[in-house]
């Protein structure tokens, strides 16, 4: 497993933590790395991960509900709400990640972390934001 996939495992780790908590998320990361083993190497990109999708949580909230056809995020699972956060993050402002890699990422840390049937519900949305990012850009 890759560091980067690492950094997102501790991401939405951190995200989740917030959620339940109500705590600052950078504050959470801290948290985690505090009490649990981490590798040192997954925080820079996990610090990259929650830094902006703190600076742009509303619009990927209504990126995630403007493709999330009938689903409200309120109303998804915190652990696909949060994987879909950081999915949205690296389609639409990680310039270093390609689309196809967010995609497959969020798919394969859903397969660990959430449900059986979240890594199809995960991979509709983000190819469907995905495919509106590319249409933006056209």
């Amino acid at each position: 497993m890759g560091i980067r996939r690492k950094s997102r495992e501790l991401a939405l780790q951190s995200l989740y933590q917030a959620e339940m908590n109500g705590g600052e998320i950078m504050a959470q990361l801290a948290l985690l790395c505090d009490n649990f083993h981490s590798v040192k190497e997954a925080v820079p990109y996990a610090t990259t991960l929650l830094t902006g999708i703190q600076n742009n949580y509303s619009d990927i909230d209504k990126i995630i509900s403007q493709y999330a056809k009938n689903w409200r995020p309120n109303r998804m699972s915190v652990i696909d709400r949060n994987l879909l956060r950081i999915g949205v993050f690296e389609v639409f402002f990680a310039e270093d990640v390609p689309s196809s890699v967010a995609i497959n990422e969020a798919i394969e840390v859903a397969k660990r972390f959430s449900t059986d049937d979240s890594a199809s519900f995960i991979n509709g949305i983000l190819d469907a934001v995905s495919d509106g990012e590319k249409k933006r850009h056209v």
